[in-house]
């Protein structure tokens, strides 16, 4: 699953980054995997307000969560399964051993919207062009 989630500081500056997966925890949260974003991580900090973008693999929809931080987890259940899953994916592109999940980050959900908007067909854009 292709995740995009979006910060901000104490001050109003942005923050975007790609993640590689978004974990359901309950009907009332998630995880998304910490492994680089040291940015992300300090905007948290200073304002536990967040909001991704969540694009299914299979079908392309799009998701806009909004998030509120609730707590990092290094260890457990939801941190094994997580951390399994990321040495599959670097496993897959040939990057065993570069991916390391330093936390399991689990953000209640607060609202949760389809993202809408029109699919074009990939075929469609290459003949515009």
């Amino acid at each position: 699953m292709g995740i995009l989630p979006v910060t901000c500081s104490r001050d109003g500056t942005p923050n975007a980054s790609a993640i590689s997966q978004v974990y359901y925890v309950d009907p009332d949260s998630v995880a998304l995997s910490h492994q680089f974003f040291n940015k992300t991580k300090r905007n948290i900090e200073e304002n536990p307000r967040a909001a991704a973008w969540v694009i299914s693999p299979e079908t392309f929809e799009a998701w806009d969560l909004e998030l509120e931080f609730m707590r990092s987890e290094t260890s457990g259940p939801i941190f094994d399964v997580m951390e399994m899953q990321i040495e599959a994916i670097a496993s897959m592109v040939g990057m065993k051993g570069i991916f390391k999940l330093r936390a399991a980050d689990i953000f209640r959900v607060t609202a949760v919207t389809k993202a809408v908007g029109e699919r074009i067909p990939l075929a469609e854009i290459a003949r515009s062009r």
